[in-house]
């Protein structure tokens, strides 16, 4: 979706669906994801940097939404069942 239609721009008879505003910010985006770490989300251009090699720190965190499916997953496993195709489905209890 063009990026002036998500804020709310209304194409009228005869104007382009994209703007040249709407892609220039995409080709913006196209760039900034071609320089995204996909394991970390940092950009690449200063993460593989041989001059920040000790730059960077890391903690250690949990997603209790991911430790609960891992949990089942695993319990699923064990008594038997295949997880060929499935997907472990992680609601809030409230």
């Amino acid at each position: 979706m063009p990026r002036s239609i998500f804020l709310g721009r209304v194409v009228g008879a005869g104007e382009p669906l994209w703007t040249d505003s709407d892609r220039a910010w995409a080709l913006a985006l196209l760039t900034v994801e071609e320089d995204t770490c996909r394991g970390c989300g940092q950009p690449l251009t200063e993460s593989t940097d041989a001059d920040a090699e000790n730059a960077w720190t890391a903690e250690v965190i949990r997603c209790h939404a991911c430790t609960t499916a891992h949990q089942r997953s695993t319990q699923f496993q064990k008594d038997g069942g295949d997880l060929g195709g499935a997907h472990i489905h992680v609601r809030h209890r409230r």
